[in-house]
Parts: structure tokens; C-alpha cells; sequence
């Protein structure tokens, strides 16, 4: 019994394979036009990611990491203060560095040392930037050592984008089959290739100088591009 069924199994099974590699055949014979869409959408942002540090030095480790941690816990303060969650500040690096001396002909000598205490803060309104950076800054913050802005739902202007790069892969595609003295068929395959997200723009600054008075920071986060790619394939009807 088991010899016959899979005699019958096979016989049924090969004109189905033959049927596939001659449709395959077939496809390949088809004459087509091959074109890449590039769609583009501009976004605004609406969040921003500030990392904040906290650089500190004294003579020892101890002594340096403890007048950071005062000054940090200020800082956190401050934040809060403004209406930040817990779940909108998270610690990103913390390092403790000694600074060496180096004499000709000696062994380095540890003269200080260096802690460094920094915190990522995502900030869900983008009017909050600045107060944010103010707030940091005179609380015990020195360094400001990136911002960058985003936008939280690109979903829309990512299917804007896609629907622009394929316009565009048919208008491409009708313009090569009416060169070509015929004319454009219907679509056999569409990929739609990963989004290019808007680039981060870094920026950094010091603190300014205790005692000096200085007005709010502008902060203005412009537009960004968001661009997505597609490739297609049209079937190309030749002209008589």
C-alpha cells in the first residue's frame, strides 16, 4: 500500500512542478520595465531627547563623587519641578576618571579626580526645551552634551512618502514605454524599502557662568525630511 501511494503522490505531483516552472518561464519572457521611486515628506518635530551631565572634581573620588551627586539630585529636582516623570529621566552614563600628572622621568601622579553624572530627558513638549535646559543649567548642570529633536508618530508621512515614491516609479515607468514606442501595462511587483528617519542634530554647550544673567534659551526645531524608497516592475506592451 505504501509503494502505491507514493507512486500515485508523485504522478500527481509532477505536472504541478512542470505547471510552476513554465509559468516562471513564462514571467521571464514577459518584457518589463524596472524603476526605483524616491518619496519625500517633510515632518515636524514634536519631542526632544536633552542629555544633561554634571561634571565635578576634587582631590579625592569620594569627595568628587558626592558633590555630584548633591548637584545632580538638584538638577532631578528642578526637573521634576517643571512636571517631568520619573519615566522621562534615566541615567545614561556615570564615570569616574582620575587626572594624572606626568613628570619627566617619574611615575604618574594622581593630582584629582573626575566624576561624571549624565541623564537622558525626553521631553514631550517641545515648549519645554528651553525651560528644561535653563532649569538644568542653574541647578548644578555644566555640561549639555546633546539635543536632539523627533518626531513621535511618523506613520502618516511614512505612507504620504510611499504613496509619492510610486507616483513617481509610474510616471518614470510611462515616460521609458512610450520612449521605447510602446506603453506601460499593468504592475507585476511593488517593494517598499525602509524609511530614512530624519538624522539626529547633536548640539553642545557649557554652562554659562554662575552669577551672569542670561535670557531664556530659543530653541526652534525646524522641519525634517522623511524618505522612503520603492521598487516596481510594469509590464512593458510593444508597440506594433
Amino acid at each position: 500500500m505504501k509503494i502505491v501511494f507514493g507512486l500515485t503522490f508523485a504522478a500527481i505531483l509532477a505536472p504541478l512542478i512542470v505547471q510552476a516552472q513554465n509559468s516562471n518561464a513564462t514571467n521571464e519572457l514577459i518584457p518589463q520595465i524596472a524603476v526605483t521611486g524616491r518619496g519625500e515628506v517633510k515632518v515636524s518635530p514634536d519631542r526632544a531627547t536633552i542629555q544633561v551631565s554634571v561634571q565635578t572634581r576634587a582631590t579625592t573620588a569620594a569627595a568628587a563623587a558626592a558633590e555630584n551627586a548633591t548637584r545632580q539630585q538638584s538638577v532631578m529636582g528642578a526637573l521634576r519641578a517643571l512636571g517631568l516623570g520619573n519615566d522621562q529621566l534615566s541615567t545614561v552614563n556615570y564615570n569616574v576618571y582620575p587626572e594624572q600628572r606626568y613628570d619627566q622621568g617619574k611615575e604618574p601622579v594622581i593630582v584629582a579626580y573626575n566624576v561624571t553624572n549624565t541623564i537622558l530627558v525626553d521631553v514631550r513638549k517641545l515648549d519645554q526645551v528651553g525651560p528644561v535646559i535653563d532649569a538644568a543649567l542653574s541647578h548644578g548642570a555644566n555640561m549639555i552634551t546633546s539635543l536632539q529633536f523627533y518626531a513621535s508618530n511618523t506613520e502618516t508621512a511614512r505612507r504620504a512618502a510611499i504613496a509619492t515614491a510610486i507616483e513617481k516609479a509610474r510616471a518614470d515607468a510611462e515616460t521609458a514605454a512610450h520612449a521605447a514606442r510602446g506603453s506601460l501595462g499593468t504592475l507585476l511587483e511593488i517593494n517598499i524599502g525602509a524609511y530614512s528617519p530624519p538624522p539626529p542634530r547633536p548640539m553642545m554647550m557649557m554652562a554659562r557662568a554662575a552669577g551672569v544673567a542670561q535670557a531664556d534659551t530659543p530653541i526652534n526645531p525646524g522641519e525634517e525630511t522623511l524618505s522612503v524608497e520603492v521598487s516596481t516592475r510594469w509590464r512593458f506592451i510593444a508597440g506594433q
